[in-house]
């Protein structure tokens, strides 16, 4: 089996764990995804499945849009509900919860590009070792900020304690770290109650499976799967005549005499990868133009 299965992934398993349970529900061994999911998140989870792994890299970089709940009066542990409750300094008169004024305008400090903290306990490597196993074993881990960029940020509705956001942010980007940072500017300490990922790059979380009814299907999901060259829509194409297909296949540089229909468009700024279709319409591989060549740099079919 090889394609994109879209997963619209429950609270509770890990990303690894959906993985796990498709790879047994479909008895394909090279399953992958674009992109970690909480395990109390819920949403979109980009399946790769057979050649489609050999996307991950490209896919996995796509900005994600979620909608998310937090929760205003108190930090925790893991920055999310999972957490032990951090309640600052002991008999302090809790802070009122914030207007929403207040909230709005804290928001306005979380837009566009800065430093975000991850958090204590986060996947992120610290020596070779993941940041939540240090933390769970109570040792203080050095994490360093990463440069993230917030596209846009929307307050949905505010009820009580509880703020509902929708978001659009860059790869690598913590909706926990948001949370935690939104308390700490309100003054008043907050976590992530719920997170739903509603769209990775041109994916929507519309067109996803739940991942019993994925499980349920097991090999009988191949319709459901999206072809290798629904991956990059916006990425150019070229169209090779047989004999392109031919060269490309191994490994070989092609110019103009080996395409079916126009050459390379052009494109402002540095040249993106280019997709390299058959006459079919079939993803054969992800070049890069230089020297007037198409070079491929992933081959896929």
């Amino acid at each position: 089996m090889t394609g994109i299965l879209l997963l619209d992934k429950p609270s509770g398993p890990t990303s690894h764990d959906a993985v796990a349970r498709l790879r047994q529900a479909t008895r394909e061994r090279g399953i992958g995804h674009a992109g970690t999911l909480d395990p109390r998140a819920t949403g979109l989870l980009v399946m790769l499945l057979g050649k489609a792994t050999r996307l991950a890299s490209l896919l996995s970089g796509h900005d994600k849009v979620y909608e998310a709940t937090v929760r205003l009066g108190w930090a925790t542990t893991t920055d999310d509900a999972d957490g032990v409750r951090l309640d600052g300094t002991p008999g302090a008169v809790p802070a009122p919860t914030p207007s929403d004024g207040e909230v709005r305008a804290a928001l306005d400090h979380f837009r566009g590009t800065f430093e975000q903290m991850p958090p204590q306990y986060s996947a992120k490597k610290v020596e070779g070792r993941k940041a939540y196993d240090l933390a769970r074993r109570d040792q203080h881990v050095a994490l360093k900020t990463a440069t993230v960029t917030v596209r846009h940020l929307e307050l949905l509705a505010q009820t009580g304690d509880l703020v509902t956001l929708r978001l659009t942010v860059t790869a690598g980007f913590y909706v926990r770290s948001l949370a935690r940072d939104l308390g700490d500017r309100l003054g008043c300490g907050a976590h992530l109650e719920a997170l739903r990922r509603t769209q990775s790059g041109s994916f929507s979380v519309a067109a996803a499976i739940p991942l019993d009814e994925a499980e349920r299907l097991g090999p009988a999901l191949a319709p459901r799967l999206l072809t290798l060259a629904d991956a990059l829509p916006d990425l150019p194409s070229v169209c090779l005549s047989d004999a392109g297909v031919a060269r490309v296949r191994h490994g070989n540089p092609i110019g103009p005499p080996f395409v079916a229909g126009a050459w390379v468009p052009a494109t402002p700024g540095p040249p993106a990868r280019i997709r390299l279709l058959d006459e079919s319409g079939a993803l054969i591989a992800l070049a890069d133009f230089r020297g007037g060549l198409l070079h491929p740099a992933i081959v896929l079919g």
